[in-house]
């Protein structure tokens, strides 16, 4: 594979995982430079062929892989799996615990056949009473309480994407990158990594837990919970658009009660700090509703942004395909998939020396480089035994 200049250029990423978590990771990996070969089941990956909500699944997560079809049932093609392992710098994979063993890929006979390699295995839960259980975002989502936090304990609502999902494999990258940081240090050995689903998500909450931790008090609901600023909340518009503000300083409550024609509010003697106005929303967000009830949208997004206040337009997602941040160059990248068509996708959320990351990635035709692989393995030269190390980025 020809350079790309990224800073993972050179580290070979063999992937064997499905769904969202394992080629979440895989795919940012990918993106950073690594060469990612995804190694598919002659019927391919299961998510190729999903439909609603599922069919963004297999061309977001995996664009910027190779992918080589083997059929771990037959013994040459396990050789030929090992051989590209031996190849490879890390191992993704998420199967259930014991199923690779009968494919000649458990953790035993991968730290024997090479040890130099770094095995991610993305699993519903860590080490532990659960780690047999099979889990979904959902499933972690509703166990750990972030459905109860997110909705209510009689109304449990689950976040609008596969966040935990997606976190976990981030979460892998970063597991990753530090084990491969280890062997520039002259590790080398590889390292055996476990990610959890539910434990991803136990992350997430942590903040919740902790608080019940340091007050005794039960973490209260989104909807439920006590506000921590005065005006934080959601607000109809004279256009019949709906607007978020945030007036979370002591110089915007003074800026917004001077432009918007509350200076009650700035001048009464009994709303002198955060504390006082929170005590008294019941009085104060009536009166800014029917404020902000009187502008149009984008009169009022344009004097709030001039005064540095945060606010937000109610989206969709798909709104965001028009919004001029996201229009701006670079923060849509066009990508291709297996057939061809281009599709529209959020940049990798970071910006490398002031570029973005992720223009033009394909997403692998099952198996259109199964045969480039297997010759690249024909000529390669084989190591001697707990010699190899890590290919120079």
């Amino acid at each position: 594979m020809a350079g790309t200049g990224m800073p993972l250029d050179g580290v070979r990423v063999v992937e064997m995982t499905h769904m969202v978590m394992g080629p979440t990771c895989g795919m940012i990996l990918a993106q950073l430079g690594a060469e990612v070969i995804k190694v598919e089941p002659p019927v391919g990956d299961k998510t190729r062929s999903l439909g609603g909500m599922g069919i963004s699944f297999f061309p977001l997560f995996n664009r910027g892989k190779r992918s080589v079809v083997l059929d771990l049932a037959v013994e040459q093609d396990r050789e030929t799996m090992h051989r590209l392992l031996d190849s490879a710098d890390v191992f993704l994979e998420n199967f259930r615990d014991g199923q690779l063993d009968k494919q000649g890929l458990g953790a035993e006979e991968l730290r024997r056949r090479h040890p130099h390699l770094i095995v991610a295995g993305h699993k519903g839960f860590l080490s532990g009473p659960y780690e047999h259980r099979p889990a979904l975002d959902e499933v972690v989502q509703m166990m750990s309480g972030l459905a109860a936090m997110t909705g209510t304990r009689e109304k449990p609502q689950r976040v609008g994407s596969s966040a935990n999902d997606i976190m976990g494999g981030m979460f892998g990258a970063i597991a990753i990158l530090a084990a491969l940081y280890q062997k520039r240090g002259g590790h080398t050995e590889g390292a055996d990594i476990r990610i959890g689903l539910f434990e991803n998500c136990l992350f997430l909450v942590a903040q919740h837990m902790v608080e019940h931790e340091m007050t005794g008090r039960k973490p209260r609901s989104m909807p439920e919970r006590e506000h921590a600023w005065p005006i934080y909340d959601i607000f109809d518009t004279a256009d019949g658009d709906r607007i978020f503000i945030a007036v979370v300083t002591e110089g915007h409550w003074r800026s917004f009660c001077r432009e918007f024609g509350l200076q009650e509010f700035a001048d009464d003697p009994n709303l002198r700090n955060t504390t006082d106005r929170i005590l008294a929303r019941g009085r104060i967000i009536p009166r800014v509703a029917d404020v902000i009830g009187q502008w149009k949208m984008a009169d009022l997004s344009a004097r709030l942004d001039a005064l540095h206040i945060a606010y937000s337009p109610i989206n969709r997602p798909e709104d965001l395909l028009h919004d001029p941040h996201v229009l701006r160059p670079g923060g849509l990248v066009q990508n291709f998939n297996a057939d061809g068509a281009p599709f529209r996708v959020p940049a990798l959320p970071v910006e490398w020396n002031g570029g973005n990351i992720g223009e033009g990635l394909r997403v692998p035709v099952l198996g259109a480089d199964t045969e480039a692989v297997r010759a690249e393995l024909e000529q390669r030269t084989p190591p001697a035994k707990n010699q190899r190390r890590m290919r120079p980025a």
